[in-house]
């Protein structure tokens, strides 16, 4: 299998990258980010591509992929909803649209987030917009397509968020994690156990649309 992911310099991206690099059955990774990260593997191509909302220059490197992890994403904070909207909903649009074209690709999956509301209804903005473009991807004519939406992400090999405020808020909750665990163990997950049922339900087909927090740990339990 040959797979593709964005966002993969952020937190779950990273996570996905290394498990994908780490699993026999996929044979090519191919990774789009801004600036080059200085990553290498024989299994891996970066390409380094600044504008999303225009993937045109590398249509040809799109070729010959059975699936897209998206794991590309922004924190609302201190954006307007217009401004929100162009990231969350223009360049899964934008991704989606140069795959569909290029062709190949039978597995889409989707990484949003708890708390994410695709019908419309809810009165906070991320909420609004994420619900947008899950209902997008949703409605993709790819074979698989699912959205995963963790809640409490816990790094397992040194991923780190490239937000300020979640590396402050791990740094400070890192050491309650056990208790956390026991308390509240439905709404936390790890990078490594995302990425591990983001890998199955490429290979195997997703049974529903919309995998929360727990249905996520469940795909690899």
């Amino acid at each position: 299998m040959n797979v593709i992911v964005f966002g993969s310099t952020g937190m779950v991206g990273q996570g996905v990258v290394r498990e994908c690099l780490l699993d026999p059955e996929v044979l090519r990774v191919v990774t789009v980010v801004r600036a080059a990260t200085g990553l290498a593997h024989d299994k891996l191509r970066e390409i380094v591509h600044a504008d999303l909302s225009d993937l045109s220059t590398i249509a040809g490197e799109l070729a010959g992929l059975d699936a897209c992890f998206y794991c590309l994403g922004a924190s609302s904070s201190g954006l307007a909803e217009d401004a929100y909207r162009r990231i969350t909903v223009g360049l899964t649009e934008s991704v989606c649209e140069a795959l569909i074209a290029a062709g190949g690709v039978r597995a889409m999956v989707f990484v949003s987030g708890a708390g994410s509301d695709n019908t419309g209804k809810s009165k906070v903005m991320w909420s609004r917009v994420k619900g947008l473009a899950e209902n997008y991807v949703l409605a993709l004519p790819f074979e698989t397509k699912c959205v995963f939406r963790p809640a409490l992400i816990q790094p397992r090999h040194g991923e780190v968020s490239k937000t300020r405020a979640y590396r402050v808020l791990y740094a400070l909750i890192s050491p309650l994690m056990p208790v956390l665990r026991l308390v509240a163990g439905k709404h936390m997950t790890t990078t490594e156990t995302v990425a591990r049922a983001m890998l199955r339900v490429a290979k195997n087909g997703a049974s529903q649309p919309i995998f929360e927090n727990h249905e996520i740990n469940a795909l690899v339990t």
